[in-house]
């Protein structure tokens, strides 16, 4: 029997694809998760607004729930919500982390806090295979973060398919984005109901940081 799980859900390539594997184990999703910086009105990380979490959300099939917090309180108020998840008949909740042992611990305090499990359907399976996987298995997402220190904005905007992976990785940049290089947001794939109606915004430049706002 399979578990129902709420996924911390960035928006990106890691999160989605690690919904889609514990689909595939035969567990339940039953809702996102997403951290949502209150000073800038969009997503930690990813830089997505609501409006672009709910249409992603509805083509998936499940509600989202963004955790609105500050830097200060984020680890209290994610716990505040797993508890909410557990209350709602969550027993798991699902990351998309792959091999930094920060994460993991990170993860895992906050669900034995709130009383769920945590599982990790990407640990240790390998940066790159996993990067390949997810092209593979046909999701659609664009890079749309870069920390310009570590990779070429050159990159923004561009859809991850194998050739922009090795042409990142050609750089010497981690092919996974796994340090920070980028970010992406998948917009389509086997789980969506229908592909997710996005645009571009203008470029925006902060500090060693180009973003290219998704609306």
């Amino acid at each position: 029997m399979g578990k129902k799980f709420v996924a911390s859900f960035s928006g990106g390539k890691d999160s989605m694809l690690a919904i889609y594997k514990a689909i595939q184990q035969g567990n339940e999703l039953i809702a996102l998760i997403t951290t949502y910086n209150i000073d800038e009105n969009r997503s930690w990380s990813h830089g997505l607004p609501k409006s672009v979490l709910e249409r992603v959300a509805d083509s998936l099939g499940a509600p989202s729930w963004a955790i609105e917090t500050t830097g200060e309180k984020y680890a209290e108020n994610f716990e505040k919500v797993l508890k909410r998840a557990k209350d709602y008949g969550a027993e798991v909740c699902v990351f998309g982390d792959t091999d930094i042992e920060g994460h993991l611990h990170w993860g895992e305090e906050r669900c034995q806090e709130a009383g769920i499990e945590a599982m990790f359907p990407l640990w240790g399976k390998g940066r790159e295979a996993l990067v390949y996987e997810f092209i593979e298995s046909s999701f659609t997402a664009n890079i749309n973060v870069i920390d310009t220190d570590r990779l070429s904005d050159r990159f923004l905007g561009s859809r991850l398919t194998k050739s922009i992976a090795a042409q990142i990785a050609a750089t010497g940049a981690d092919i996974c984005g796994e340090n920070g290089e980028y970010h992406t947001f998948v917009s389509n794939g086997p789980l969506f109901r229908q592909p997710v109606y996005f645009i571009f915004g203008e470029k925006i430049f902060r500090d060693n940081y180009v973003i290219l706002p998704i609306e």
